[in-house]
């Protein structure tokens, strides 16, 4: 029987990907697990041919390219939109273990609809001068976000103090902002500035309720819990751990100098182990509920990786989900383990996939199989009616 084939559908210049060592990852758990994996970029597949251009790792920290099979299933990795990756992923060439999500703008609105979700989303608004007045009235600390945005990239914090308006910012190269703007109509005409300079393709920016998540003094923390398919096809919590910012950053993103810590080490600093397991299963039940809802709307995924806030009163937010999350963390914390688990369940997921379709098509056969006999069987059953018919007047005719 020949191996399941399952490619990773990606962004690639040349021979190089975004992500080579998460790639080479996938490709030798693929292995471990008797599957062919290969990385391919939308422009490497060729359907009338049925056939790709796959990249498998060599031996000197490269890539190699030769043509494979089509793929029973694509994992869709691709986080960098190239032209035409839109056009060809609505086109349905493959069997898809993720379908396409939306923008972070559109999900939040969608999540705030959803009752079993709402206590758990941030006031989120659209960007604009009026909205941002509406939302000082009601909030102490307000975040700026890109719609589209990741790695913390092009956020700002802004904080009312005594004297005016603090903001704390990262542009898109990660350089940090820390200014105090006196008045609200200065603030603007900076952010309104920050916006066109920040904007990250035709994205738009919104404006968030902030949160109180200095559970260290002086460092924003916060959750990033992982929750993918596991290999019967059901949604699994992976794990999770907190992500610490530096002092005076707005975000804990790691790519922004924050550090990994277990969860536990955290929240005992501030709960008592009761109600820090509590919080942690509520973060969980937030995790299955959030996936439920998305694949209701957008139908089938394969992982979600879950940026959770916990205030000082122990309150769970959630602050954004991103379909094609990083697994970093775990290696921050010194946890292989789930690192390890992480790459292999997409895998695993994908295979169990590869599974049902099979059945499917088997049982399909069957079906088929199970119509042409009933219609061979009518058939004969008409054919002998007729003979009968047929006999019937013949004798009827020889005894007149």
């Amino acid at each position: 029987m020949a191996k399941p084939v399952i490619g990773i559908l990606t962004w690639r210049e040349g021979h190089s990907f975004k992500e080579p060592g998460y790639f080479r990852s996938l490709v030798r758990e693929g292995q471990k697990l008797g599957a062919t994996v290969f990385i391919f970029s939308h422009k490497d597949a060729f359907p009338d041919k049925k056939q790709v251009r796959g990249y498998i790792p060599n031996g000197n920290g490269g890539w190699t390219s030769r043509i494979f099979p089509w793929p029973d299933v694509v994992i869709d990795r691709c986080r960098t939109a190239q032209e035409g990756y839109s056009e060809f992923r609505k086109q349905k060439h493959f069997v898809y273990a993720n379908h396409t999500f939306t923008n972070k703008m559109s999900a939040t609105r969608l999540f705030s609809n959803e009752e079993a979700l709402k206590k758990w989303i941030p006031a989120t608004v659209d960007y604009n001068a009026e909205n941002l007045v509406r939302m000082f009235k009601k909030h102490q600390i307000v975040y700026i976000k890109p719609g589209n945005g990741t790695g913390g990239k092009s956020i700002v914090k802004i904080s009312r103090v005594k004297g005016g308006y603090r903001l704390l910012g990262r542009t898109k190269g990660y350089a940090k902002r820390n200014i105090l703007f006196r008045n609200l109509a200065s603030l603007t005409i900076w952010l309104n500035q920050w916006v066109r300079q920040e904007r990250i393709r035709k994205g738009s920016f919104m404006i968030q309720q902030g949160l109180d998540l200095d559970l260290l003094p002086g460092h924003v923390s916060d959750m990033r819990l992982l929750i993918q398919k596991n290999d019967k096809g059901k949604w699994e919590v992976t794990g999770e751990g907190m992500r610490i910012g530096g002092v005076n950053n707005p975000t804990s993103n790691l790519h922004g100098g924050g550090r990994a810590s277990s969860t536990e080490a955290v929240l005992h600093k501030r709960f008592t182990p009761e109600k820090t397991r509590e919080i942690i299963a509520e973060c969980h039940d937030l995790a299955h509920g959030v996936v439920t809802v998305i694949e209701k709307h957008f139908g089938r995924m394969l992982e979600y990786g879950l940026d959770i806030g916990i205030d000082k009163q122990g309150s769970v937010w959630l602050i954004e989900v991103n379909p094609k999350p990083g697994r970093e963390l775990f290696k921050k914390m010194g946890r292989i383990d789930l690192y390890q688990q992480s790459i292999r369940r997409p895998l695993q997921y994908a295979l169990y996939l590869n599974e049902q379709e099979q059945k499917q098509k088997q049982e399909k056969k069957q079906e088929l199989k199970l119509e042409l006999k009933l219609e061979l069987k009518q058939h004969q059953q008409h054919q002998q009616h007729q003979q009968h018919q047929q006999h019937q007047q013949q004798e009827e005719e020889q005894e007149k």
